[in-house]
């Protein structure tokens, strides 16, 4: 039988579940709005951009529905607690697997005591990063900095989350690139920017996907070359001193294939 689980698993085009999750929201009145496009999007930049050996596909659709039962703004502890725990029992009624509902009930650790899924890793790094990095009501958004000190420090200090160092490097990262054409800005800085100065949930979701998708898709993209180009130049200023290449460039060419092939994370070094 056709469920709406298999239906938006089945979708591929990350705008196209973001359409059809807009609808949904408007239908059942789940939890559903520009925190959670980007949430969703520094995921899509973290598993496209580090190679991990994890299905993007699933992780993107739980981003975009593990707080689906979220108050906004609760200042009630024990709705703060369950959220997770309700939406996977919401989300299980779609017709989603028990797989996919621990996953996002994982993105936060209140609910669960047993073995958790990688997954939900991922989901509780972008949640709460992104979670620090945006105004709310009691406080102004963290620089991302901060928010990454307070995550690895404070949030995760007694727990075991295994993409946090290289979540940590790819952060590092995007903070140095600069997306303004005139004027530098930091790409979570616009990121941050578009979110507090584009008040309609659709237009939001035009800017990220048709104007700040491509910008820093292409900007990450140029940044990767770069490292292969420093790695296969054999005039560095490493080599001249050694006298000698560093590596030949047979050597140079199958490191930079071993590295694709057992799809290694892009770091700022």
């Amino acid at each position: 039988m056709d469920t709406f689980a298999n239906y938006i698993l089945n979708e591929k085009d990350l705008a196209a579940k973001i359409e059809i999750l807009y609808y949904l929201a408007k239908k059942e009145k789940i939890y559903f709005n520009k925190s959670v496009i980007i949430k969703t999007e520094l995921a899509r930049l973290f598993l496209k951009y580090n190679k991990l050996d994890l299905d993007e596909n699933l992780i993107l659709t739980a981003c975009l529905l593990c707080s689906c039962k979220k108050i906004e703004n609760s200042t009630n502890l024990e709705e703060i607690r369950s959220y997770a725990k309700r939406g996977a029992e919401y989300l299980e009624t779609l017709g989603f697997d028990k797989k996919f509902c621990k996953i996002c009930e994982g993105v936060n650790r209140y609910s669960q005591t047993s073995f958790r899924e990688k997954e939900s890793d991922v989901l509780e790094l972008v949640e709460q990063f992104g979670g620090m990095i945006l105004d709310r009501p009691e406080r102004i958004g963290l620089e991302p900095d901060e928010a990454m000190v307070l995550l690895i420090h404070r949030n995760l200090k007694n727990e075991y989350n295994r993409y946090v160092e290289i979540f940590s490097q790819f952060i590092d990262m995007l903070q140095e690139i600069n997306m303004g054409e005139f004027v530098e800005i930091k790409a979570l800085k616009k990121l941050v920017r578009l979110y507090n100065e584009t008040g309609d949930l659709i237009e939001f979701i035009k800017k990220i996907v048709n104007v700040y998708e491509p910008q820093i898709d292409k900007q990450i993209e140029n940044r990767y070359k770069e490292i292969k180009e420093k790695m296969l130049n054999k005039d560095s200023e490493t080599n001249i001193q050694n006298n000698r290449p560093l590596f030949t460039e047979e050597t140079t060419r199958k490191i930079l294939k071993n590295i694709e092939d057992k799809k290694q994370p892009i770091t700022s070094n």
